[in-house]
């Protein structure tokens, strides 16, 4: 279920040109190439920093639980922030198999977490951030006109 997520949400960005993928729909930071970079780090935040304990400085890339985790920089495509939600989430998928559903750890923000606890929590959020995508990509594709479309309007809207 986890993987499907994350292929669902990769799916929300395929086909966009990078200008596409940047463009903000929303008053918050989210873009559909945000969302997929948020990914990333939420992917190295639970599994890299979190299940196996180790420094931001030892991560592959940006791990900090904060709005930074939204940011692409200039001179990342689409194509350079899906592979890097890929390879961070194979990494996590290597953490992940260490561990048993039901080892647990201490959390400062959840309290004691199970491994089980952890991969529900990302299946939640990936569909949620999928779901996200899906509105944001509907945005990009469908064409609007005064912020609705013609079938929406009433028939004296129409004339």
């Amino acid at each position: 279920m986890l993987d499907r997520n994350r292929a669902a949400l990769i799916q929300t960005v395929r086909g966009l040109s990078d200008l596409d993928a940047r463009r903000r729909l929303v008053a918050s930071l989210t873009t559909p190439i945000s969302l997929i970079k948020h990914a990333a780090a939420a992917e190295r935040i639970w599994f890299q920093r979190f299940w196996a304990g180790l420094d931001e400085s030892e991560c592959d890339g940006y791990s900090r639980r904060d709005e930074g985790t939204f940011a692409v920089g200039d001179d990342e495509s689409l194509a350079d922030v899906i592979a890097e939600f890929e390879r961070a989430s194979g990494r996590s998928r290597e953490i992940a198999s260490r561990f048993d559903l039901d080892d647990t750890k201490d959390n400062p923000r959840e309290g004691t977490v199970s491994m089980r606890w952890t991969l529900l929590s990302m299946i939640e959020e990936f569909a949620r951030h999928a779901g996200h995508g899906d509105i944001l990509r509907e945005q990009i594709d469908t064409p609007h006109c005064d912020s609705r479309t013609r079938e929406a309007q009433s028939p004296e809207e129409r004339t």
